[in-house]
């Protein structure tokens, strides 16, 4: 009989089980306890101790070999996800397991952003093939990197280039950024804009006019980057309204990059402020940057990035010219829809055109106190931001405790079952892989 027992237990598999997840501190990252990461590294570890000074930019919450999640289940013998899942690669479900050869095929995160990230744009997938073919040192694989980022608290972005319309004033409104690409550039772009529709010309007219800037000396850009610095400072200080040329930003990037290109792509980009709950999508060869705030974001597992400024780091710009979608949208464009789930009125989906990843952003009122996350043929990836519950599942053999900053991986075809404990909403995100 004991035999038999035993050989029960080893069949039973855990295949739902809670995680602890890297956390990244880069620079440009908010700083101690302003951090909603620390906020939930603090919350989920009570022996975490977070430094007051030092800066808590990323929660990485996957398989990536840097960062990889480790296993807070002492039943199982492999340490990290990524090992898991290597040796269970039938966690991922079938169609995902075959499309991305036994890979998780995206990064969950959480992002608090106290400084600009670079403007940069990513790659479709056969361009990144070439460029990791030619350039390895600087595009490290061959992958697309679609990214899409969920406010959790106000949060502000440049993405896509701005209506023709709001760049021709400002071409007007600041002679410097005029006088670095030239009369007939901006000539050009204007007299397109005038003209009959005809949007291959714009795109042609607008990319020349940022390859323009983009290209321009790095004396003459940063004397014009000064000059315009110096004027916008002396309309500061008597009180002038410098909304027309986009001078608070200006102004506060320039404290972060001082002579930085990155500087004047503020008059190309769109400004996104996105309330919590409201997304934006960044698909390839979109032109983007983070400016301040904390958001979930989910992205395809690939590490190729060209920038265009805002860092020190190496700035790809032929690359990056050629690549870009010089299309112009407005601002509202860019932000991206929830759609309710017909089938749960707690459940509101994040699906991107892209395959790699689908986000879900689960509300549940305090009115309801038990609810079931519905099994799926993906493995996913659940994050709790507010409330507490209790989760049992057939996959996990025992209770798992769930509150603020919890991380638990969920096989495909797994159903996970909450008794919620709070007298409030719980708010909680899943990243999964819906083919």
């Amino acid at each position: 009989v004991e035999r038999a027992v035993a050989c029960v237990g080893a069949m039973a598999e855990v295949r739902v089980f809670p995680l602890s997840c890297a956390v990244q501190n880069y620079s440009w990252g908010k700083i101690g306890l302003d951090s909603e990461v620390a906020k939930l590294l603090a919350s989920s570890d009570p022996l975490a101790y977070i430094e007051a000074n030092k800066p808590y930019a990323e929660l990485w919450m996957g398989a990536h070999p840097k960062g990889d999640a480790v296993i807070l289940d002492n039943r199982i013998t492999q340490k990290t996800l990524g090992q898991w899942i290597a040796d269970h690669p039938g966690c991922l479900g079938s169609k995902v397991k075959d499309t991305f050869r036994g890979q998780l095929p995206f990064l969950f995160k959480v992002l608090s952003v106290n400084m600009a990230l670079s403007i940069q744009a990513h790659p479709d997938k056969e361009h990144a093939v070439r460029l990791h073919a030619q350039f390895p040192e600087h595009y490290p694989d061959a992958n697309h990197k679609p990214e899409m980022a969920i406010a959790l608290t106000p949060f502000e972005g440049m993405c896509g280039f701005r209506p023709i319309a709001e760049i021709v004033a400002f071409l007007k409104n600041v002679p410097e950024l005029h006088a670095l690409i030239g009369s007939a550039a901006v000539e050009q772009l204007e007299h397109c804009f005038q003209a009959e529709p005809d949007p291959r010309g714009l795109s042609v007219a607008l990319r020349t006019c940022f390859t323009k800037m983009m290209k321009s000396e790095k004396k003459v850009f940063v004397d014009q980057l000064n000059t315009l610095v110096k004027r916008i400072s002396q309309e500061v200080s008597v009180g002038k309204d410098i909304t027309k040329s986009n001078g608070e930003l200006l102004l506060r990037l320039h404290s972060q990059f001082p002579g930085d290109i990155g500087c004047f792509a503020i008059y190309f980009l769109n400004l996104i402020n996105l309330k919590p709950g409201e997304a934006m999508f960044l698909g390839a060869n979109e032109p983007h940057a983070y400016l301040y705030g904390d958001c979930i974001e989910c992205m395809a597992c690939s590490d190729n990035t060209v920038r265009a400024g805002l860092t020190p780091k190496f700035i790809d710009v032929n690359v990056l010219c050629q690549m870009l979608n010089y299309t112009p949208a407005p601002a509202i464009s860019k932000v991206f829809p929830a759609m309710q789930n017909l089938s749960d009125p707690c459940a509101f989906i994040y699906d991107p055109p892209v395959p790699d990843f689908t986000v879900i952003r689960i509300e549940v009122p305090p009115t309801i106190k038990r609810y079931s996350i519905s099994a799926i043929d993906s493995a996913s990836i659940l994050l709790v931001i507010r409330g507490e519950a209790t989760a049992t599942s057939a996959a996990a053999l025992s209770e798992i405790t769930l509150h603020r900053g919890s991380v638990i991986f969920i096989s495909a075809n797994e159903s996970v079952l909450l008794d919620l404990n709070s007298a409030d909403a719980m708010l909680l995100f899943r990243a999964c892989c819906l083919l």
